[in-house]
C-alpha cells in the first residue's frame, strides 16, 4: 500500500522543487503514529492477565517441587523454570509437535466431579532419553537424536514410569488454590491421532525449561480452555462463598455484642475492708462503729460482677446515696495493693 503524505510534507516537497533545494528531511520521516495491537475478533481471549499470572505462580511452585524430585530420583542437579504461559489455539500446539513425539494424557478430577478434557504433557525427546538413561544407571549425557528416531517398546515403558514422577507434583502445586487429582490415562505415540480437543479450541500452554548436568530440554503442558474455565469457576464460587461467610460472621458478631449489651450486671460499691473476729460480730449492737481503716475522703471502688472497674467519690444525688465515677481501676495496681 502506497504511503500517504501529510499536508505539511506536500508543502515542503513543493517548496523544495520551486527553490531547487533538496527535499526537507522531514518528508522522509514518518509521522509519529500510535501503534495498536491487533485484536482477533474471530478468536477472542478468554483468560485475563491476572488469571494467567495465577497459572504462572502455580507452575513456579510446581517447578520447585518437580526440580527437587528430579534431583533426588535421578541423582542429578537440575533447575526448572517457567518460560511461557500463553493463551493459544490448539492447532498452534499440535503443529509444533512432530510425528515421533509422545503426548501424555492426564485425567484431572475436579471437586464437582465434572467431566473435562485431559491435560496434555509433551517432553522433549533429548530430555526424556537422558532421564531414562539415568534411571538405568547411565550418566544421562545429551546425545544428538535423529528427527526420525522413535521410542522403542522398552523406552515407552520407562517413559511411562518417568512421566508419572513428573505428574506427581501437580497436585501439590495446585493445593493452595483448589484440590485437584491428576491421574495418567495413557501415552499417545502419534499426536496427530489425538482428536479430543478441537483445533480451534482455546488452550493455555505452559512451557517449563529444564537444565540438567549435561542435558537440557523442556516440558510443554497444554491445558484445555474448558478445563481451566471449570477450575476458575469453582475457585470463584469458593471465594464468593468465603466472602459471604465472612459477612455472616460479622453479622453474628454484632448480634452477640448487642445481646451482651442488654445483659444485667450487678454493680456494688466498696468503701473499705475490715477484719474482725466472730466474737466481735456476735457482740455487735446498734450504734457500734466499725473502723474500715481508710480515710473518709478516700476513693471508693466500684465493682462490676466482682471485678473492680472504676473508682470514685461517695456523694448524694436527688436525696439518694450515689457515687461519682472519676477514673478506671488499673488492675495491676489494684492487685498489687490487694497483695
Amino acid at each position: 500500500m502506497a504511503e500517504v503524505l501529510s499536508q505539511s510534507q506536500i508543502d515542503a516537497l513543493l517548496n523544495s522543487l520551486q527553490g531547487g533545494d533538496e527535499p526537507s528531511q522531514d518528508i522522509d520521516k514518518k509521522d509519529s503514529e500510535v501503534k495498536y495491537r491487533k485484536y482477533d475478533f474471530y478468536s477472542p481471549k478468554k483468560f485475563t492477565k491476572d488469571r494467567l499470572k495465577v497459572l504462572n505462580s502455580i507452575f513456579d511452585n510446581y517447578s520447585r517441587i518437580a526440580g527437587s524430585q528430579i534431583n533426588s530420583l535421578f541423582r542429578t542437579s537440575s533447575e526448572l523454570s517457567v518460560t511461557t504461559v500463553e493463551e493459544q489455539r490448539y492447532y498452534e500446539f499440535s503443529n509444533a509437535l512432530s510425528d515421533n513425539d509422545v503426548l501424555t494424557l492426564v485425567n484431572v478430577s475436579l471437586p464437582d466431579h465434572s467431566k473435562n478434557p485431559p491435560l496434555l504433557i509433551n517432553a522433549s525427546m533429548p530430555l526424556m532419553l537422558s532421564l531414562i538413561d539415568r534411571m538405568l544407571g547411565g550418566l544421562g549425557a545429551e546425545t544428538n537424536v535423529d528427527l526420525t528416531y522413535t521410542y522403542t517398546e522398552i523406552e515407552m515403558a520407562l517413559y511411562r514410569r518417568v512421566i508419572q514422577y513428573i505428574i506427581g507434583p501437580l497436585k501439590d502445586s495446585w493445593s493452595n488454590y483448589i484440590s485437584l487429582d491428576f491421574e495418567l490415562e495413557r501415552l499417545e505415540g502419534n499426536p496427530g491421532m489425538f482428536q479430543e480437543i478441537g483445533v480451534d479450541e482455546t488452550i493455555v500452554i505452559v512451557v517449563i525449561d529444564v537444565q540438567m548436568e549435561g542435558c537440557s530440554g523442556r516440558f510443554s503442558l497444554c491445558i484445555p480452555g474448558n478445563l481451566l474455565m471449570n477450575i476458575y469457576s469453582i475457585m470463584d464460587k469458593r471465594r464468593a462463598s468465603a466472602m459471604g461467610e465472612e459477612e455472616n460472621s460479622q453479622d453474628i458478631k454484632m448480634e452477640i455484642l448487642n445481646n451482651i449489651k442488654s445483659s444485667d450486671l450487678l454493680v456494688r460499691a466498696q468503701m473499705g475492708d475490715s477484719v474482725i473476729t466472730l466474737d466481735d460480730v456476735y457482740n455487735l449492737h446498734v450504734g457500734d462503729v466499725i473502723n474500715l481503716g481508710t480515710p473518709k475522703d478516700s476513693d471508693i471502688k466500684l465493682y462490676v460482677d466482682d471485678q473492680p472497674w472504676f473508682k470514685g467519690q461517695l456523694g448524694v444525688h436527688k436525696r439518694n446515696v450515689a457515687i461519682r465515677v472519676e477514673d478506671l481501676v488499673e488492675k495491676g495496681n489494684y492487685q498489687a495493693s490487694e497483695n
